[in-house]
């Protein structure tokens, strides 16, 4: 039997306002899948070192202070230096339109803005690989 897919979910940075990830833990978690929140104020080192411990299949940040472009490449960085860059790194958030582009080149597999439905959340997730 497959295990369960985990999922890191994380506020890095400085930004506290945290319903939103708060909202896709919950449906990530309802839809069957083993949810890590790790709270408010996380950095990038936190955010690896908790996704490497935790067997994470992806890194699910969510950003709304305009650091998206600093925060995602240093979590993308620190993934590949720690050889676990076969951890899926998603996002979401206010991200700028044209930000997206340059963010999916780095390695962020999919940016969700806001008013995206947690179905389309939900199924990205189910289409994420299992880690070995």
């Amino acid at each position: 039997m497959e295990r369960k897919k985990r999922i890191v979910i994380t506020k890095p940075g400085l930004d506290g306002h945290d319903r939103g990830a708060k909202v896709v833990s919950k449906a990530l978690a309802d839809a069957g899948f083993e949810v890590v929140y790790t709270g408010k104020f996380q950095t990038p080192e936190q955010v690896v070192f908790t996704a490497i411990q935790e067997n994470a299949d992806a890194i699910g940040v969510s950003l709304l202070s305009g650091a998206h472009m600093t925060l995602f490449r240093k979590i993308i960085d620190l993934l590949k230096e720690k050889r676990a860059d076969n951890i899926v790194v998603f996002g979401g958030g206010v991200i700028m339109d044209e930000d997206i582009p340059k963010l999916k080149e780095m390695g962020v597999a999919e940016i969700f803005t806001p008013g995206t439905g947690m179905g389309k959340i939900v199924e990205f997730v189910q289409n994420i690989p299992v880690r070995a």
